[in-house]
């Protein structure tokens, strides 16, 4: 068994100035009382390129219930796969997991339901740990004890070289997972890193396997694309190795929506917050105006017609809220209703919609692709700024109302029952 290799303080750049004092705090607790505390996983690799994390996770030899004994504000999560939650204030959570590893054989339950449970929950060394991680890059460990990271399957050399490369045999572990295919492609375009061509051809021939995928895991992954701002260039990666027809049951990923995909990640780099409703909209704008030409012959009940027919199956699929649905589907109406210009029935009740702006944020993405859409973009902006005002009450006096028409009802057959009502 090869020894790993050891990075002491004076030979990497982190710092404890870097991670989060909370998080700090659990670390040296942990080791006080006998225990190995690392900080494990991306947070590792992060610091050791200079980024500054989002997130720490923390890794201990001590078990689920001697991390809970430790501390007062931990309480226990997951049955496949059992974590500690430490919270602090202004709700923050420090995760910590027990060291895990691959159960032998023998070890295996006889009931086959219980496999997936067990195995997720044999405890194990360090250098068992990191060889049940998906990349190398991901299974480095820095020690609180020493401030030394340190590396068990050939990470700190990929990340010189820039590489993402599996830990053991990627046909096995795409496998075994296979939303790891699409978590390389994610890790290559975040980091700007390669990868080699050996996984290409696996990540080419496996590509079918993601369509047996958890969808709640790939619909997390799509939205991890959209956070980290490269959803266009992954999704474009996919459809170079044959994977986004399976990823998204059928998706064509034409041009002018991986085009307005890479737009949508550039309105996220610049700070705009990106939501579900939004990204699935973007998703589909292309098609929807495909199937639904934006011409004045064409009716609105069509438009939202097509919209939902295009939206619903990917919503259930993934089990999307009917809330956020109904969001995309607005937006794609929104955009319709934009493209076929200014002046037509119901404008003033679309400009009132609260889903309108966000319509237009949209619509001014897809002008950038369709450029022929571009000059409408001031003209709706300046409505939406200044909708039409209805008249006031000195330009439209107050009608008065109608008297009633036609004979009164007899009393007795409504209002009070016959023995209630008045007799005079």
């Amino acid at each position: 068994m090869d020894a790993p290799r050891i990075m002491t303080r004076d030979q990497h750049c982190i710092s404890r100035k870097q991670i989060d004092e909370d998080v700090l705090k659990v670390l040296y607790r942990l080791h006080r009382k006998g225990f190995l505390a690392y900080l494990v996983g991306g947070s590792v690799r992060d610091l050791l390129l200079g980024r500054q994390p989002k997130d720490f996770d923390v890794g201990t030899d001590a078990s689920p219930a001697q991390i809970k004994r430790l501390f007062r504000n931990c309480f226990l999560v997951g049955r496949r796969f059992r974590l500690a939650h430490i919270r602090f204030q202004g709700n923050k959570l420090v995760e910590v997991a027990t060291f895990r590893r691959h159960p032998d054989a023998e070890e295996l339950p006889d009931d086959p339901d219980e496999h997936f449970h067990f195995v997720q929950n044999v405890f194990g060394t360090p250098r068992e740990d990191a060889y049940r991680r998906d990349f190398t890059i991901n299974a480095l460990f820095y020690d609180i004890g020493s401030f030394s990271v340190i590396d068990h399957v050939g990470g700190l050399e990929d990340l010189a070289q820039r590489r993402i490369r599996v830990i053991g045999d990627p046909q096995v572990r795409f496998a075994e997972d296979p939303v790891r295919m699409l978590r390389a492609l994610e890790f290559c375009a975040r980091l700007d890193f390669y990868l080699e061509d050996d996984i290409l051809q696996v990540i080419k021939s496996s590509a079918p396997l993601i369509a047996d995928a958890s969808p709640a895991r790939i619909r997390e992954e799509l939205m991890e694309l959209y956070r980290h701002k490269v959803s266009g260039k992954v999704l474009r990666m996919s459809k170079e190795l044959g994977l986004l027809p399976h990823l998204l049951g059928g998706y064509r990923g034409d041009e002018a929506s991986l085009q307005l995909l890479q737009l949508v990640d550039d309105r996220t780099a610049s700070g705009v917050a990106i939501d579900e409703a939004f990204a699935i909209a973007a998703l589909f704008l292309n098609r929807f105006f495909r199937e639904c030409p934006a011409e004045k012959e064409t009716h609105i009940t069509t438009a939202l017609h097509i919209a939902n027919e295009i939206i619903i199956p990917h919503c259930r699929y993934f089990s999307i809220a009917q809330g956020i649905r109904h969001q995309a589907r607005e937006m794609l109406v929104g955009c319709f209703r934009m493209a076929r210009g200014r002046g037509l029935r119901g404008e003033r009740r679309f400009l009132e919609h609260p889903f309108t702006p966000r319509s237009l944020e949209l619509f001014r993405l897809w002008a950038q692709v369709k450029p022929e859409h571009a000059a409408l973009i001031d003209t709706w902006s300046e409505a939406i700024k200044c909708p039409t005002q209805p008249p006031s009450d000195t330009e439209k006096k107050k009608r008065p109302r109608k008297r009633r028409r036609g004979p009164r009802r007899p009393k007795g057959r409504g209002g009070y029952p016959k023995d209630q009502q008045k007799v005079e």
